[in-house]
């Protein structure tokens, strides 16, 4: 598979070494002042950048006919004109707040817990999520993710970063020396404690997702999610 890399750093970097591990070929790869190869003979792309590049990118990669796969986060108010220019161009695309299985699979077990729970309305829920210092946007995408799974199934109206307030879910968002990144879902009672813990050790487990990822669209047509990728179903 010939990969363009939309995004060269720290996570294009490990996905570069992942890629050329499992015997396929990054044939261009760019920054926001360089690049290097030749992205026509790309046959997917995947783009990690910053919120201000990623829709000139994934711009880039669907009007090219190019199969795109996002980690990029920080952007999704542009989302529904990315879907629309992907259906206008007949293409292939992915985004995904965080491209690791093993979160993913969290996602789905916070939903179950989420709907499970939910009768029970001594519990208060709150999610708690880590990264390192670097990192731009707050709350993560991971975390707003996880918000979204359980406001399915609760009666709070929305999400509030760093604030508690009695109709809404509250997010804390912590940024902290070299963490890869740390979500923690909480549910307390007067009574007793619940929680989910996924904590990354490397970033190896989202360079890996983006590549299964983009195993998984390079021949398709339409737009798709991790669910769709890793067969997990409701």
């Amino acid at each position: 598979m010939k990969i363009a890399l939309l995004g060269y750093g720290k996570m294009g970097k490990t996905i570069e070494k992942l890629a050329l591990e499992k015997g396929h070929s990054v044939v261009f790869k760019s920054t926001s002042n360089s690049s290097e190869g030749n992205f026509e003979d790309a046959e997917v792309a995947i783009e990690f950048s910053t919120p201000e590049a990623a829709v000139t990118n994934i711009s880039k990669a669907l009007k090219a006919g190019i199969p795109v796969v996002s980690g990029t986060t920080g952007w999704l108010e542009k989302y529904p004109e990315m879907v629309k220019l992907c259906e206008n161009s007949n293409g292939s695309f992915i985004t995904a707040s965080n491209f690791s299985v093993g979160v993913n699979l969290f996602f789905a077990i916070n939903e179950y817990a989420a709907k499970l729970i939910s009768p029970w309305k001594e519990y208060n829920v709150s999610v708690e999520e880590i990264h390192h210092l670097q990192k731009k946007d707050a709350p993560s995408g991971t975390a707003i993710t996880i918000a979204e799974g359980i406001l399915k199934h609760s009666d709070k109206k929305d999400w509030k970063l760093n604030t508690s307030e009695e109709n809404s879910l509250q997010i804390t968002a912590k940024r902290e020396e070299d963490v890869k990144g740390t979500h923690i879902i909480s549910y307390d009672s007067p009574i007793d404690s619940i929680s989910f813990k996924h904590e990354a050790h490397s970033r190896e487990g989202f360079a890996a997702g983006a590549i299964l990822a983009a195993e998984f669209l390079k021949d398709k047509k339409g737009i798709f999610t991790m669910k769709d990728v890793l067969g997990i179903y409701e």
